[in-house]
């Protein structure tokens, strides 16, 4: 039987270097190819233009809310199927086929996908990061994006299945860049912990549910149960030790040292100010 339609949404800023691999890698499942970019200056837009893809501009606020725009804007029927990736995330052979499989016989309203993380063009394959799994294929009325500035993952209602293969995060940036965008999420990680209010349509944590739920757990009732400030230690040791992320070379090293030591120390840094901020301001 024929393979129903499949709207592939992807997320853009000045991706000019990866979307023409994620492109390629989806084009013999995808029927329409979305591209909403937050205003690029590169070439991204016109290359998606010149390649077929439908493009339309948006300003970025945060990933949830961009990627709920972009569904919206849409406007796909309740049992459409949708696929969401980043402007570097390249899919797999197999994972192509996998796809293909599911929607000629779905057993399932959505699927969760194995996302393998990149640093400096080498996979990272130990650690907390590997196995990394994400739910990015459903029929559109079920699900949508938990409203989270960060680590924000799809929601929906209705049973969800496995696909075989790989969704390569290739992530082709730069250190400085990577350092870049690890600081405004810890702002936002920590300014989300300080709140602690837990929006609608959030991820259940569960430590009996799928790999997401069980991460989402041991992250809230672990991790940040942890002393403050010597935790980023802690997750040094379990991600590189444990987890055998010593496993993974040279870059794997940096990789998990800059993800201890400068993205979750940053967040609790930031968190010790914000709570010294508010201190102050109750004195006032």
């Amino acid at each position: 039987s024929a393979t129903p339609p499949l709207t592939v949404i992807i997320l853009t800023l000045n991706a000019q270097d990866s979307l023409p691999k994620v492109v390629e890698s989806i084009q013999v499942i995808a029927s329409r190819v979305l591209v909403v970019d937050s205003f690029s200056t590169d070439n991204t837009v016109p290359w998606a233009t010149e390649h077929g893809c439908e493009v339309i501009q948006h300003p970025f606020e945060h990933y949830a809310a961009q990627r709920n725009w972009a569904q919206a804007y849409a406007a796909l029927a309740p049992d459409a199927w949708v696929l969401h990736l980043d402007a570097d995330e390249v899919v797999s052979p197999e994972l192509v086929a996998s796809v293909r499989s599911a929607l000629t016989s779905p057993t399932h309203d959505g699927y969760l996908i194995r996302r393998l993380t990149y640093f400096l063009g080498q996979p990272i394959r130990y650690g907390h990061m590997n196995p990394n799994w994400h739910l990015r294929l459903y029929r559109a009325g079920k699900g949508a994006c938990e409203n989270r500035m960060y680590d924000q993952h799809f929601v929906m209602d209705g049973s969800t299945g496995r696909l075989n293969g790989l969704m390569h995060d290739l992530q082709l940036v730069s250190i400085e860049r990577w350092t870049a965008a690890h600081n405004r999420w810890s702002t936002a990680e920590a300014q989300e912990i300080l709140q602690a209010d837990i929006a609608d349509n959030q991820l259940e944590a569960s430590l009996v549910g799928d790999p997401r739920q069980r991460k989402r757990w041991l992250k809230n009732q672990l991790y940040y149960k942890a002393p403050m400030l010597i935790r980023p230690f802690l997750f040094f040791f379990y991600n590189y030790i444990i987890k055998l992320g010593i496993l993974d070379g040279r870059v794997g090293f940096i990789y998990h040292t800059l993800h201890a030591f400068w993205f979750r120390f940053l967040v609790d840094a930031k968190l010790h100010e914000l709570r010294i901020e508010r201190q102050r301001a109750k004195k006032l």
